[in-house]
């Protein structure tokens, strides 16, 4: 998968009434910087069963935003499902919440940012919710619609950007 060729800064300029863009509380954890793509969703707290049964389904160029509810308590999202992510084709992984084996993580080719990082892991109960639409960091992210994030942060389109 060849990278994209944005710079969000410029895509701010250009189409600014058409981004929502993200508070900036995230931090970049994979070896992606630059990722955007359709959007699914999860949202889970302190439960990461349905991350690792949706990073295993084929992800086509789709970013996974994970709603956490900003839990600082336990990581979401680790090597092995950032592996999985990258090997079945997932562009990247927000999550609203916390990451593990960062060393790992930034050798992957799958962009990832998350509010921090905890070494714990998270229960598998297999509680949480799919495909709903989520809200954080000050804006909704829906499915379906485009996600853009990069180094400058994070920004959410009705669709993708230059398909009008």
């Amino acid at each position: 998968m060849s990278a994209p060729d944005f710079v969000l800064p410029d895509l701010c300029d250009l189409h600014g009434e058409r981004l929502r863009v993200a508070a900036p509380l995230f931090h970049q954890f994979g070896g992606r910087a630059v990722f955007c793509g359709p959007i699914r969703t999860i949202r889970c707290f302190e439960d990461n069963s349905l991350v690792a049964d949706r990073v295993r389904e084929p992800g086509a160029g789709a970013v996974l935003v994970v709603d956490g509810a900003g839990s600082l308590r336990c990581a979401l999202v680790g090597d092995n499902l950032a592996r999985l992510a990258a090997e079945n084709g997932w562009a990247g992984i927000v999550v609203n919440g916390c990451v593990r084996d960062v060393d790992e993580l930034a050798t992957m080719p799958v962009g990832i940012k998350a509010l921090a990082a905890h070494p714990l892991r998270s229960v598998k109960k297999g509680q949480g919710e799919r495909d709903v639409t989520v809200a954080f960091a000050g804006i909704a992210f829906v499915p379906g619609q485009f996600l853009y994030a990069d180094n400058n942060g994070i920004a959410v389109a009705e669709r993708q950007l230059g398909s009008e």
